[in-house]
Parts: structure tokens; C-alpha cells; sequence
């Protein structure tokens, strides 16, 4: 588990620096705050399409590295390629271009590691298996989102001929080497098991050639998308909608509500910039702190429950930044959203696992990635006017307002995870029991034998 899960440690630390330093970039480039919002949207509609397709391209996939570990590799060095270039942006539109090429490539290596857990664990083993993925995920976002600060401290000035930090054009290219490092370790030191009948996939194979047959699977999969993820889908929107509320607007909210900055070429709202990244430092710190707790939370209550109580305290801890104005003080905001995070990673994906056909795992991921994405998009293109409307253009308090919208969304994700299905929970043998009496245990295309039970 150890092996299999260190490249997401490469893959969070580039993620890491993406988010909590492009809104920041962007504006030292010229952007206005609420044209934030439009400059991500390359991104998430390059993921769109991404996900799915890889997911279904590795599902079919048998090689010398096996089925998941190309993309691994082949979207690490793309993804370092464009981190490493990412702070010598010059314009706006140099720096949202190689943000796409970033983005897309982050997915080509991040959605196969759903699959490949998926893969190589037993049912009962995977809450565990995705659990490891948030450690690491936690501990590549603190030291991405921490090393700006680190190198300030250590004596690093200045600026770049465009004006980004010197801290931020070396932290990148740091986490170039990071990412391509961690997920070599993976490709190196992990195997995967070949398909039982090698004549046989190779016949289903050939069978699955081609676009409009990749595409057709793509859609087939989504027509006929189990209960479980369609439940999880709507849980999985709003989640993400405020975590993108947070990562676009709570560095910029820090620089202005707590430490009073105006203008954005200023040394002071570059510290205050800096200090949201040390913010979600300490989110991605209690995010490895307490993702080995959750399995015995979920195991005493269930995981619907533990995700529930997660999302509440990341929407506690982002609700309660207006009444803040002491930098260290503010930090503490992000211990909720830690927990919150910790559970993001790792439950959905459990339970979602256990309703999936085996033959299709790495399609539903990426389609289950749909509900991160589509958020983003909607984010992207709806906030600048959303913001005008609400708060009005060029309002100085409209970064702190967004952020509070992300509480809000957290706590409606919280209470649509009571709508949720989890296959995985535990049996009530006399639900099942009383239920066969009148309709007799079949075997069923399902994952629920015995539906009038409720089981």
C-alpha cells in the first residue's frame, strides 16, 4: 500500500502548488478578482474529457509496465515539464495555457491511481487503500503549499521580470522534480496482476478498438451508472464547488480581511498570499493526521457517517473566517477543513468501489471525476458574474464572501450524504432473512440480491 500510493505524494505536491498559488499569479499578471474564476476554466474542460477516456484506454491497457502504470508515468512528465515552466510566465494567457497542460496532465497521472487500488485490493481492504492515498496526499500538499514561506524564511527575494515571487518560481520547479520523482517510485517498485485469460482480453481488446467504440463504452457507462455513484455524484458536486470556492479565494481573503493589503503588487499582500498557503499547509497536515483515524470511525459508525461529520467541520472551519482577523488564530479554520479533506479523499472512493463491475473500474473513476470537474466548470464560467451580481465589481470583500460560500456548500454536501446507499455497510441477516421468505436470493446482475429488504 505504501509503494502503490508514494506517487501521490509527486502528484498532490504539483496539484498543491497549483492551487494555492495560481490566483495569486494571475493577479500579479493583471487579472482583476473576479476574473479569477474564467482564467481556470482551460483546465477542468481539458478533464472532462480527460478522465473518462484514459480511465477507459486503461482498462483496456496490458503491457511491460502493465495497465495503469503508463499513464502514471507518461502524465508526470508532462505535468513537470509545465511546472517547471509555469512561473516564467510572462502574460496571463501564457500562464492559463501551460495551467491546462498542468491540469491535463495531473489527470492522465491521477485517475488511473483510483483503478489501481481498486485493482490490487480486496474489498475489504480498500477503505485502507484509499486511506493511504489521503496520508500521502496530505503530506505532498503541506510541503508544496508550505515551501513558499519555507524558502522567504531561508532568505529568498525578489521577483521574476513579470513580477511572480522568487519563492514561487523555485517552489515549482522543485515540485517538478518531486512529482516526476514519486511517481517513478510507484512505476518501479509496484506490480500488477496480468488478466487471468491473456487470450481472451486480447480478443476483448481487439473487439474495443477505436473511438466511437472508446466513446460509445464511455457513454454506455454513464447510461447505465450504478445507484450508488449517482447518489455519490450529487454528494460529490457540491463538496467540490466549495473546495473550489476556498482554493480560489482563501489566499486572496487572507491577504486582504486579516492582513489589510489593497494592492496586489504590494509586499504586503504577498505575505498575505503566502500565509493562505501556510493555511492550507496546515489543512494538509491534520489531512495526514487523522486519515488513519477514519477506517475506526467508519468501522464503529459508517463511513456515510464519518464523511457526514467531515464535511461539517471543513464547513465549520471555512464559516468561521469572517470572525478572524489574527493571522495565527486564522490557521485554526483550517483544522476543520483538514478533516473534511482527509474523508474527501478517501470515502467516497471506498464506498463507490464497492458498486463498480470490476471489467469497468477505471472508466467509472474517470466518470466519477465528472463531479469534480463539472463544479469547476460551473465555478469558471458562473462566479465572475455571481460575484458582480451579488457583491459588485471590484469589491475588496468579495474574496472573503466566496470563501463563506464554500461553507455553506460543504454543509449541503453533508446532508445529502444521508441520501447515499453504501453497498460495503454491514448485512442486517434478518432484514435479508425475513425478505427471502417472499422473494427467494437470486443471483442478479446487482449488487443489492435481495432488494425489498433494504440490504
Amino acid at each position: 500500500m505504501f509503494n502503490m500510493s508514494f506517487g501521490f505524494l509527486g502528484i498532490q505536491f504539483g496539484w498543491g502548488l497549483q492551487l494555492a498559488n495560481m490566483s495569486a499569479i494571475y493577479e500579479r499578471l493583471g487579472a482583476s478578482p473576479d476574473n479569477v474564476p474564467i482564467l481556470w476554466l482551460a483546465a477542468p474542460l481539458t478533464g472532462l474529457l480527460v478522465q473518462p477516456v484514459i480511465g477507459a484506454l486503461s482498462d483496456r491497457t496490458w503491457g511491460p509496465l502493465g495497465r495503469r502504470r503508463p499513464y502514471f508515468l507518461v502524465g508526470a512528465i508532462l505535468a513537470s515539464i509545465a511546472l517547471f515552466f509555469m512561473p516564467t510566465s510572462r502574460t496571463l494567457w501564457m500562464a492559463a495555457g501551460l495551467l491546462w497542460i498542468l491540469d491535463a496532465s495531473i489527470n492522465v497521472s491521477m485517475e488511473p491511481f483510483r483503478a489501481f487500488v481498486a485493482d490490487k485490493l480486496d474489498i475489504s481492504q480498500r477503505t485502507a487503500g484509499f486511506v493511504m492515498q489521503s496520508f500521502f496526499i496530505g503530506v505532498g500538499q503541506t510541503l508544496a503549499n508550505v515551501l513558499p514561506y519555507v524558502l522567504r524564511r531561508m532568505g529568498v527575494e525578489g521577483n521574476t521580470a513579470s513580477g511572480i515571487p522568487l519563492t514561487v518560481k523555485y517552489s515549482f520547479q522543485a515540485g517538478a522534480v518531486v512529482f516526476l520523482v514519486c511517481v517513478l517510485w510507484t512505476v518501479v517498485t509496484t506490480t500488477e496482476f496480468p488478466p487471468e485469460d491473456a487470450a481472451a482480453f486480447e480478443r476483448e481488446k481487439r473487439g474495443r478498438n477505436g473511438i466511437a467504440v472508446l466513446f460509445g463504452e464511455i457513454g454506455s457507462s454513464i447510461r447505465e451508472m450504478p445507484t450508488t455513484m449517482k447518489q455519490l455524484a450529487v454528494v460529490q458536486f457540491f463538496t467540490w464547488l466549495g473546495l473550489f470556492c476556498m482554493w480560489m479565494f482563501f489566499g486572496l481573503a487572507v491577504a486582504r480581511h486579516v492582513f489589510g493589503a489593497t494592492d496586489p503588487q504590494s509586499e504586503l499582500y504577498a505575505r498575505g498570499t503566502e500565509w493562505g498557503g501556510v493555511g492550507f499547509a496546515v489543512y494538509s497536515v491534520t489531512c495526514f493526521a487523522v486519515a488513519f483515524l477514519l477506517p475506526k470511525l467508519a468501522a464503529a459508525t459508517s463511513r456515510k457517517k464519518t464523511h457526514a461529520l467531515a464535511l461539517v467541520c471543513g464547513a465549520a472551519g471555512l464559516l468561521s473566517v469572517p470572525l478572524i482577523h489574527d493571522q495565527y488564530l486564522l490557521l485554526l479554520t483550517m483544522v476543520g477543513v483538514g478533516v473534511a479533506w482527509a474523508s474527501i479523499l478517501s470515502m467516497p472512493y471506498a464506498i463507490l468501489s464497492g458498486a463498480l463491475p470490476a471489467a469497468r473500474m477505471g472508466v467509472y473513476m474517470g466518470v466519477f471525476n465528472f463531479f469534480i470537474v463539472i463544479p469547476e466548470i460551473l465555478a469558471s464560467l458562473g462566479f465572475k458574474h455571481l460575484i458582480r451580481l451579488l457583491f459588485g465589481a471590484d469589491n475588496p470583500s468579495t474574496p472573503l464572501y466566496m470563501v463563506m460560500m464554500g461553507g455553506v456548500s460543504l454543509l449541503l454536501a453533508a446532508a445529502l450524504v444521508t441520501r447515499v446507499h453504501d453497498v460495503g455497510d454491514r448485512v442486517d441477516e434478518e432484514k435479508v432473512a425475513d425478505a427471502d421468505e417472499h422473494e427467494f436470493l437470486t443471483v442478479q446482475g446487482s449488487a443489492q440480491p435481495v432488494p425489498s429488504s433494504g440490504a
